[in-house]
């Protein structure tokens, strides 16, 4: 049995993909036989409890409070501690320039130490203003500093990898681990059903599933419209965000009032009650689609078709599995093609669900996560980066 020490910055009841999908990984651990303390900032609203993990809340945000206090607690337990870092740069307060934690990470060396990198370091690019460049600055020496003290580095898309490479000296071994979905699939056909009645009224129903970001917004409101010239379908978003962004469409559109949905946020049953009426989902990101975005794991661990986009960080098994539609990003009028061109073709719609569900089932369920972790945890000796 191994006791984990997960650090977090965000942890349920606190909202966040970093918040589901931490809880996610301490539960699979615990339920393995492990033991878990998850260590996170304070926080407002009902706490969660589940069998076998211990939800310790710090004094702050990180700050030298909060180190002190774990430097004294994690002592208290036999060394070498596993501690497993959740890591974004802005999840630790600051600003997302706590250098002092990165700092107090490499006082931890000689604990066994994994880091898991969510994101690693805000962009640096020529023609970026001052202040974002030197953000960018700061946080790849805070995502240096961080590695550099790992004694295994975990990364949620490979695009991470080579990023790692241009921060960090060491040969610490790299291993992709993908996010998988934090949406538990509810087998409810009869409320899906309904719920295809009530928004579909009979017509195909396009879903899309998000927290509508600035980026990810216009995608959508490009798309919509054509599609809807041209198919007589309905749609419905899911999501935080998508009454507000329902209201955005019809504001500019108003001939699509009867015919654009939106649920607000809800509970993760609803949802998945909500993407199991729908006929296809509508998932476009400006990057890409990648294995850091949980809202087309939603998709696919449902067995919904999904249309998304290829971009930078779109990893080649998106394309050489073929288990979803692929359009390039930012062609907004190619997707709105691509997806009447599907809800036209109840064949291809039939296979897109069965390969999705085979696609997630085999490489990105939960139990995957914990596999890993465990293989790392057991034979340290022989266990590589899988690329």
């Amino acid at each position: 049995m191994t006791r984990w020490h997960i650090i977090t910055g965000e942890y349920p009841p606190q909202p966040g993909g970093v918040s589901d999908y931490t809880r996610l990984v301490a539960r699979g651990l615990a339920d393995t036989g492990d033991q878990v303390d998850v260590w996170a900032p304070p926080a407002t609203g009902e706490a969660r409890t589940d069998r076998g993990v211990t939800v310790r809340r710090l004094p702050d945000h990180f700050g030298i409070a909060s180190m002190r206090l774990l430097d004294r607690e994690l002592d208290r337990w036999p060394a070498p501690r596993r501690l497993l870092v959740q890591y974004v740069p802005h999840a630790f307060g600051w600003k997302a320039l706590n250098v002092p934690f990165c700092l107090w990470l490499r006082s931890r060396r000689h604990d066994s130490l994994w880091v898991m990198f969510h994101e690693v370091a805000f962009p640096v690019a020529r023609g970026q203003n001052f202040r974002h460049n030197a953000l960018g600055m700061v946080t790849r020496t805070m995502a240096g500093l961080a590695a550099g003290a790992a004694e295994r580095v975990f990364v949620s898309i490979p695009a991470w990898v080579s990023v790692l490479e241009t921060l960090t000296e060491t040969s610490t071994p790299v291993t992709w681990l993908p996010v998988p979905s934090s949406i538990p699939v509810v087998d409810d056909p009869r409320a899906a059903a309904a719920i295809k009645q009530r928004y579909g009224g009979g017509k195909a129903l396009v879903g899309h599933f998000g927290t509508y970001g600035d980026h990810i917004r216009p995608l959508i409101y490009e798309a919509v419209p054509p599609m809807m010239k041209t198919c007589d379908c309905r749609l419905l978003l899911l999501g935080r965000g998508s009454v507000e962004a329902r209201v955005d469409i019809v504001g500019r559109f108003p001939e699509l009032d009867a015919r654009v949905h939106a649920t607000g946020a809800q509970t993760g049953d609803e949802v998945s009650r909500h993407v199991a009426a729908c006929d296809l989902m509508l998932q476009p990101y400006p990057d890409g689609v990648s294995s850091r975005r949980t809202s087309v794991m939603v998709a696919l661990s449902h067995g919904r078709a999904v249309l998304t986009t290829t971009g930078a960080l779109t990893e080649p098994l998106w394309a050489d599995r073929g288990a979803v539609a692929l359009v390039p990003a930012g062609e907004s009028h190619t997707l709105a093609t691509a997806a009447v061109g599907l809800l036209n073709n109840p064949e291809r719609l039939a296979s897109l669900r069965a390969d999705a569900r085979a696609l997630y089932d085999t490489r990105f369920d939960l139990s995957s996560t914990i596999a890993t972790l465990r293989a790392a945890d057991e034979e340290p000796a022989v266990f590589r980066a899988v690329s």
